[in-house]
């Protein structure tokens, strides 16, 4: 995972933006990430697929504080084609049933930040519990997105919209972003902390699953929750189309990351074990939902 992060907000690829490619290369560094994110899934085995989708990037206010001073783009701004990125690893008794893991893979596209911890943590998380799944024989079918939410719109509400379509029978979604980002006092006092945001009564249960495993499997997070007051982030893309049990794992609430959306958040201050445990829970939360929930 620590090499997987470094080359995808350091080297080769410094950014993950539409709006900007490495001097001498074709491809925007986005693009490039994407063909190395299928890359590494067909090598553990994948199918993937692509799913088309037209955005802007932000503009820039300078007036607003600088970690919040996206805009929207400017009159006449260009339009991208960015990627939804799926895989999929189908059920054995309950494959109607899906379980959903997702992150979006970009980084902000007003600003020149490597975007470690929002979202390089999270997309390399993805890639890690979608390996080591390869040799699981699971019951119900998992499911992989890679979306974009730097860009505007966020690509994961078509991926829910076209899911309500299709009237995939999702039970449950986790979505990582910023795992492992916290504020200078949990940092001084390495705290490994993850907060599991929620939103209706079925993603409360999710809430309290990553408690009781959290505990059960002794994995030594401070792990607690929220419940918003509203949809938000790419989980909340989901709630709005009809899908309740959907949460999102991250590092502190309200996220205090003193990099957050800056030229600063660079791949050596991630907390890498704070991102392993992280992972560790949200698949433990998987394995238990696909064993032991009652559908």
């Amino acid at each position: 995972m620590r090499h997987w992060l470094f080359h995808l907000s350091k080297d080769p690829i410094p950014f993950r933006k539409l709006n900007y490619s490495v001097p001498g290369h074709v491809k925007s560094t986005l693009h490039e990430a994407d063909d190395w994110i299928e890359e590494q899934l067909r090598s553990f085995g994948y199918d993937t697929e692509r799913e088309a989708c037209q955005v802007q990037a932000f503009g820039f206010d300078p007036n607003k504080p600088k970690h919040s001073a996206y805009a929207p783009p400017p009159p006449g701004a260009p339009f991208y084609t960015a990627y939804n990125i799926y895989a999929k690893k189908v059920g054995k008794e309950r494959r109607d049933k899906a379980i959903l893991l997702l992150a979006h893979k970009d980084s902000q596209s007003w600003i020149d930040s490597p975007g470690a911890y929002d979202n390089c943590v999270g997309t390399v998380a993805v890639l890690e519990m979608a390996r080591t799944l390869t040799s699981y024989e699971n019951e119900c079918t998992l499911l992989f997105l890679f979306c974009n939410e730097e860009h505007t719109p966020w690509t994961s509400i078509r991926a829910a919209e076209n899911f309500a379509l299709r009237g995939l029978n999702l039970v449950a979604l986790f979505n990582l972003d910023g795992l492992g980002g916290k504020g200078e006092e949990d940092i001084a006092a390495d705290r490994k902390t993850n907060v599991t945001l929620y939103t209706t009564p079925e993603g409360k249960r999710l809430a309290d699953l990553m408690a009781k495993v959290n505990d059960f499997y002794k994995i030594g997070l401070v792990q607690t929750s929220f419940q918003r007051p509203y949809p938000n982030d790419d989980d909340g893309s989901f709630v709005k189309a009809g899908y309740p049990s959907s949460v999102a794992n991250i590092g502190s609430f309200p996220y205090s990351d003193p990099q957050y959306h800056l030229e600063g958040d660079v791949p050596e201050r991630v907390d890498i074990t704070n991102v392993r445990m992280a992972t560790q829970a949200t698949l433990a939360a998987v394995l238990w939902l696909d064993r032991n929930m009652k559908w």
